[in-house]
């Protein structure tokens, strides 16, 4: 039997496929309250094949130039069917690969089996919510690993009570070593969504907080901070709108070197001034904003919910670079966002959602009618360097030097030359979100898929 190299981890059927009943699983137990900082795990060596957060980077840069290509089809190297559909992109750690599922489980994984499972609750019924289009509703947002504290962080919603629930868990056994409530005061949980990807700064894991697909109910924007251990008061910056002004896309926030976040807003309330701060790139130290931009037309934007929420802020040296669904595309300075009209330069592209990847001052931009390279210039300006013009519409990534992106619909993966975006090779991995984006390790990429996950070899 074909054997290939998966995950760093040994030699594996190329054929290996699995679907772990509940009962074979090593399932954690859920503490209702923070542990002791003496429960902590030991932190685990991590080395460049490892994957610890959305797109690889704080800065979602989706660039992992650690892979060596090595030319040829893609070989299947496992396939899993867990309890559930994942939305959240799969990460490395350690050399596990942990990924999390709609049903609240969150699967560790070693050569293409399950070793453990932890389960955060009972998820959300989608008959028991006022929109959406999720089913069940449980852990969406893309978990991150901490090093210091040595605890894998995600979001889950819990049924009967819609509350959100975070949790640390041990990557090496899957115990789950902390667990609070994340919703600020004053929400309404119900109409709430956890979607976009969690991430680790200033001593604090933040989660942001948007709507249910539909835009139902009195929702509120919000980006949450809590302290690694899961103790004391949470740091909680709401976006000022009377209702909506989601930060949801998938990416969550952009941390530069500084440590500021970089967040994207939905449509708001408003539809004349005055401005809400919706429709907007907001930076923020901590939960305190330190600038904001808006377009122009941001009134108009909201009245027809072309707002520059769906993609995340990708950062491009001194630049942010964020294209929205009105289809104009911005690039703004870092650390002096404009306020409302202040880009520094803007042009018609594309209508963007999810996540970018960005190379030195390229920018890999999942476009709706496919991924588009735009270049950033040293004045700020864009410049397109190709079109893919397919429907391989999903957020990208880069590595082995490739550009790697789902044709979500069709549920195949595509392998493109980073120079002229043509597809070198694709593979089906079976049908996925439409946000659904690779993760790289070694020389294998993984994909989340709506029935588990899917390992592939390019080397």
């Amino acid at each position: 039997m074909l054997a290939v190299y998966a995950l760093g981890l040994g030699l594996v059927p190329a054929t290996s496929t699995a679907a772990m009943p509940t009962a074979a699983m090593p399932t954690a137990a859920m503490p209702t309250a923070a542990m002791p900082a003496a429960a902590m795990p030991a932190p685990l060596p991590l080395s460049s094949a490892d994957w610890t957060t959305y797109h690889y980077t704080a800065a979602r840069s989706g660039n992992y130039a650690q892979a060596t290509h090595v030319s040829g089809p893609l070989r299947p190297a496992w396939r899993l069917t867990l309890d559930g559909a994942v939305y959240a992109e799969p990460l490395v750690i350690g050399g596990t690969v942990v990924v999390a599922t709609e049903n609240n489980s969150v699967y560790g994984i070693r050569g293409g089996a399950v070793v453990w499972r932890a389960r955060v609750g009972a998820p959300a019924p989608r008959s028991t919510l006022p929109c959406g289009n999720i089913d069940p509703l449980g852990i969406t947002g893309t978990p991150v690993y901490d090093p210091t504290s040595g605890l894998v962080y995600a979001v889950a919603e819990q049924a009967g009570t819609f509350h959100h629930r975070l949790v640390g868990i041990n990557p090496a056994t899957g115990v789950i070593s902390i667990s609070r409530e994340i919703d600020p005061a004053g929400a309404q949980p119900r109409y709430q969504q956890q979607r976009g990807a969690l991430t680790v700064t200033g001593g604090k894991v933040w989660i942001p907080f948007g709507g249910l697909a539909g835009d139902c109910g009195p929702y509120h924007g919000y980006l949450v901070g809590s302290a690694l251990s899961l103790r004391g008061a949470l740091a909680v910056y709401q976006t000022p709108s009377a209702r909506e002004a989601a930060i949801w896309t998938p990416p969550g926030a952009s941390v530069d070197s500084a440590g500021h976040l970089y967040v994207s807003v939905g449509n708001g309330a408003s539809t004349a001034p005055p401005y809400d701060d919706s429709d907007s790139v907001v930076e923020l130290s901590g939960a305190t904003k330190i600038s904001l931009f808006a377009p122009s037309g941001w009134a108009g934007e909201n009245a027809s919910d072309l707002d520059l929420g769906s993609q995340g802020p990708a950062l491009v040296g001194g630049y942010v670079f964020i294209a929205g669904k009105s289809g104009i595309a911005y690039t703004l300075r870092a650390g002096a966002l404009g306020g409302i009209g202040g880009e520094v330069s803007s042009r018609v592209l594309c209508t963007s959602f999810g996540g970018t990847a960005v190379v030195g001052s390229t920018v890999y931009v999942p476009c709706s009618d496919g991924i588009r390279a735009e270049q950033i210039t040293s004045t700020g300006g864009m410049h397109t360097l190709w079109h893919t013009f397919t429907s391989v519409a999903g957020s990208p990534v880069v590595g082995g030097g490739a550009v790697w992106a789902m044709a979500a619909t069709a549920g195949v993966l595509h392998e493109m030359d980073p120079a002229t975006g043509a597809t070198i090779t694709e593979a089906n991995v079976g049908v996925t979100s439409r946000f659904a984006t690779p993760t790289l390790t070694g020389n294998t990429v993984i994909v989340g898929t709506l029935t588990g996950v899917v390992a592939l070899a390019f080397g």
